[in-house]
């Protein structure tokens, strides 16, 4: 065994090293959704669901190693995941819920939810 594998297998390193780099293109998609969707409440979910996904393929990656390396299932990783799970969506709703919050006590357009009221083409002519 070479000592750059730490000890594993030659197949549960190059498993754990596609799930590590899948997890970090995943989280980088939802990145690359912060920059590129218009408004904050679209800008939300990409994030939150690419790191909630990164993060979970992530953590697989780790239990393979680590039950790999010790003999036994190890399970540590799935209460960082139920942690990671329950808190990324719980934040999001907080997040939008006050931003919403904000948007109707400063009065922006379309902070009802409802579209904006399309302008009266007529309007331009008459003044």
């Amino acid at each position: 065994m070479s000592p750059l594998l730490f000890g594993l297998p030659g197949w549960v390193a190059v498993l754990v090293g596609v799930l590590v780099v899948a997890g970090a293109l995943i989280t980088l998609v939802g990145s690359f959704g912060l920059i590129r969707l218009p408004d904050f409440y679209s800008r939300g979910h990409a994030p939150s669901l690419g790191a909630t996904v990164g993060g979970g393929t992530i953590l697989v990656a780790s239990v393979v190693a680590f039950t790999a390396l010790r003999g036994r299932l190890s399970v540590h990783e799935i209460l960082i995941a139920v942690f990671l799970t329950i808190t990324t969506p719980v934040t999001l709703m907080m997040l939008g819920r006050a931003s919403l919050y904000r948007d109707r006590i400063e009065g922006r357009p379309g902070a009802s939810g409802k579209p904006d009221p399309e302008p009266d083409p007529d309007a331009d002519e008459q003044g």
